[in-house]
C-alpha cells in the first residue's frame, strides 16, 4: 500500500497541520477522526486495516486529516462565538489547502467521499452539506448533527451554520437541495452503548432529508451495536461495499 505522510504550515490556522494519504488510485475519501483525534488514527485503531482491499484494489485513496476540536467546539474554556469562529478557520483548511492538495492528487472534477465516525461522522456530514460543489458522498458513522453537547442552547451565525439539524431544517435552496439529491448520502449507527445522543440525532436528520425528498440511506443497527471501534470496523467496509467505486 502507498503510505505518504505530509505536513505544511496552515495559512488559515496560523499553525503546523498534518495529514496522511494511503492508496495510489481511486475515489478519494476524506477521513475526519473523532473529538480530538489526529491524522493517524484510522492506523492506531486499525481501520486502515478493516479497508485496507479497497485502497489495494484502486477503489479508494484515503486522506486522514488532522482535528482541531480542543480549539473549537471542545475547547471549554473559551466562550462558544470564538469556538465558532475557530471552527471557521479549519472550515478554511479543509476547503482551501486540504481540498486542493487532494484534487492535485486526483482527477481534479471528480468530487469526494466525506467519512467519519463519532465527531468524524459530524465533522464529514457538516462539510458534505455545507460543501456539496466538493463533495457528492457522505459516509457519516455514528455521528452527532447538532452542537447542543457542546454549547448547549447558545445561538449565533458560526454554531447555526454548523449545525445540520439547524440549517438544513430551514433550507429551501434549490441548488443545494438539487445537489443533495444528486448526491450519496449514508448516515449508520448501532442502538447500544453510548449511541443515544447520536441515535437521536440520525433520526432527527433522516426526518428533516424525508421532508424535503432528499434520498438517503439510514442504517440503524442492533441494540448490541455500541460506540465503538469494533463496530466502526464493520461499518465502513460493509458501506464501502455497495458504492459503486
Amino acid at each position: 500500500m502507498n503510505i505518504e505522510y505530509h505536513k505544511w504550515w496552515s495559512e488559515h490556522l496560523n499553525q503546523d497541520m498534518e495529514l496522511k494519504v494511503f492508496g495510489h488510485a481511486g475515489k478519494p475519501m476524506l477521513v475526519f477522526p473523532c473529538q480530538g483525534g489526529r491524522f493517524y488514527e484510522w492506523e492506531d485503531f486499525h481501520m486502515i486495516d478493516a479497508v485496507q482491499w479497497f485502497v489495494d484494489e484502486g477503489k479508494i485513496q484515503l486522506f486522514t486529516v488532522d482535528s482541531i476540536d480542543k480549539q473549537a467546539w471542545a475547547n471549554w474554556n473559551t466562550h462558544p462565538a470564538d469556538r465558532g469562529r475557530r471552527h471557521e478557520d479549519y472550515d478554511r483548511y479543509i476547503v482551501h489547502e486540504v481540498i486542493p492538495f487532494i484534487r492535485g492528487r486526483t482527477n481534479p472534477d471528480q468530487k469526494v467521499i466525506a467519512t467519519g465516525c463519532s465527531m468524524g461522522g459530524y465533522h464529514s456530514s457538516n462539510f458534505f452539506f455545507r460543501h456539496p460543489d466538493i463533495f457528492d458522498t457522505l459516509l457519516a458513522i455514528s455521528g452527532p448533527f447538532s452542537l447542543r453537547i457542546f454549547v448547549g442552547d447558545y445561538m449565533d451565525e458560526n454554531v447555526y451554520f454548523n449545525s445540520p439539524l439547524a440549517y438544513l431544517s430551514n433550507l429551501n435552496d434549490a441548488w443545494f437541495i438539487d445537489q443533495y439529491r444528486n448526491s450519496r448520502i449514508i448516515v449508520c449507527c448501532g442502538q447500544g452503548a453510548w449511541e443515544e445522543r447520536m441515535l437521536s440525532d440520525t433520526y432527527a436528520l433522516k426526518n428533516i432529508l424525508e421532508e424535503k425528498g432528499i434520498p438517503a440511506w439510514f442504517d440503524i443497527w442492533g441494540y448490541d451495536v455500541n460506540h465503538d471501534w469494533p463496530w466502526w470496523h464493520k461499518m465502513v467496509p460493509y458501506h464501502l461495499s455497495r458504492m459503486d467505486l
